[in-house]
C-alpha cells in the first residue's frame, strides 16, 4: 500500500470513528450548561466548603465525576434503558434520591457554627457523594441522553465513549470545584462578627431549601 493510499484510508476511518467539530462543540455546550447550572451537586459543594473549607469539600468534589463516570458506563452498556423501560424502577430511584436529598438538606440546615461538632454532622463522604449520582433521576436521564446522542448506534462506540467520558468528568469536576472555591471564599464572611455565625445559619437554611426544592422537582421528572 502506498503512503498516499494509507493516509487516505486513515482519514476515512477517522471520519467514521471520531466526532466532527459540530458534534464536539455541541457536547461541550451541553457539558457546560449541565455542569455549571446550580443543582444538588453544586449546592453541596458550596455548602461543604463554606462550612468547613475547601479541603473538607474536596472528597465530595472528586466523588461527583467518579459517580458520573460509573453512570455513563452503565448507560453505555444498555442497562440505563431499564430506568425508562421499567416505570417501577424509575420511581424507586426517584424515591431513594428524594429521601437522600432531604436527608442531606437536614444535615445542612442543622449546621449552625464553624465547629468540630457541626463538621461531623455535615460531613459527606466520598462514597456518599458518588452514590448521590446513582440515585439522581435527573442524572440518569441526562446520561441516557448523552449516550443516545453521541455514542449509541455509531460506528465505534468505544472510541466515542473515550471522548465523551473525559469531557463530562472534567466539566463535572471543574464546576464543583468552582462552586466549592466560591463557598470557601464566603467562609470568613459567613462566620460574621466575632464568629457569631448568624450569616452561616441563614446561608445553610437557603442551601437546605435549594436541596428540598430540587428533591420535590425530581418527583415530577
Amino acid at each position: 500500500m502506498s503512503l498516499k493510499l494509507y493516509w487516505q484510508c486513515a482519514a476515512a476511518n477517522y471520519k467514521v470513528i471520531a466526532m466532527n467539530w459540530q458534534e464536539f462543540t455541541a457536547l461541550l455546550v451541553l457539558a457546560t450548561a449541565m455542569s455549571f447550572t446550580p443543582g444538588p451537586n453544586t449546592t453541596l459543594s458550596t455548602a461543604l466548603a463554606a462550612n468547613h473549607g475547601l479541603r473538607r469539600a474536596m472528597p465530595f468534589v472528586c466523588a461527583v465525576p467518579v459517580g458520573w463516570g460509573v453512570l455513563l458506563g452503565i448507560c453505555a452498556l444498555g442497562l440505563g434503558a431499564l430506568v425508562l423501560a421499567v416505570p417501577l424502577l424509575g420511581w424507586a430511584i426517584k424515591l431513594v434520591g428524594v429521601a437522600y436529598l432531604l436527608w442531606l438538606a437536614s444535615k445542612i440546615a442543622r449546621s449552625r457554627q464553624l465547629s468540630p461538632a457541626d463538621a461531623a454532622r455535615l460531613n459527606v463522604t466520598f462514597w456518599q457523594g458518588a452514590a448521590l449520582q446513582l440515585v439522581n433521576i435527573k442524572a440518569w436521564m441526562l446520561a441516557l441522553a448523552i449516550v443516545s446522542g453521541w455514542v449509541a448506534g455509531r460506528a465505534d462506540p468505544a472510541m466515542r465513549m473515550a471522548v465523551v467520558v473525559p469531557v463530562m468528568l472534567a466539566f463535572a469536576f471543574a464546576s464543583n470545584l468552582t462552586y466549592a472555591l466560591a463557598g470557601s471564599l464566603l467562609r470568613e464572611w459567613l462566620a460574621g462578627p466575632e464568629g457569631s455565625g448568624h450569616r452561616l445559619v441563614m446561608f445553610n437554611r437557603v442551601m437546605a431549601a435549594v436541596l428540598v426544592v430540587t428533591a420535590i422537582w425530581m418527583l415530577f421528572l
